[in-house]
């Protein structure tokens, strides 16, 4: 059987490796060991942050009703229980928008909210 170099295939690997490390300071976009560690780092960092946004905007829509709830006179915990029971199933992203851009629809929720508990 032909012996196979496997050249070509090891310099296609590094070149991706030294492509996603492009931009990094120092020898980390340069050197292949270092960008390899650089970008297997980085991938941690990036698998970690896309769970992370998905909790900080939980946080803030439940922040923004939380607000909303209290300028109208309950609590956030209160409100979610009262639209639980209405069997208004608005998620909290939708609830937040219409904190922001709807106030006297909000009322009115909270209103029906009131009513149901």
């Amino acid at each position: 059987m032909a012996r196979v170099k496997g050249a070509m295939m090891a310099r296609k690997r590094r070149n991706k490796v030294l492509k996603a490390a492009k931009g990094y300071w120092g020898a980390k976009s340069k050197h292949f060991k270092m960008a390899k560690q650089a970008v297997m780092k980085s991938g941690n960092y990036a698998f970690a942050g896309r769970k992370m946004k998905k909790r900080d905007f939980r946080r803030l829509w439940i922040t923004r009703i939380s607000a909303a709830c209290k300028a109208n006179g309950m609590n956030y915990s209160s409100f979610m229980n009262g639209l639980k029971k209405a069997n208004v199933t608005l998620n909290r992203k939708m609830l937040s928008e219409i904190a922001i851009s709807d106030p006297a629809a909000f009322t009115a929720l909270c209103e029906q909210a009131k009513a149901a508990l």
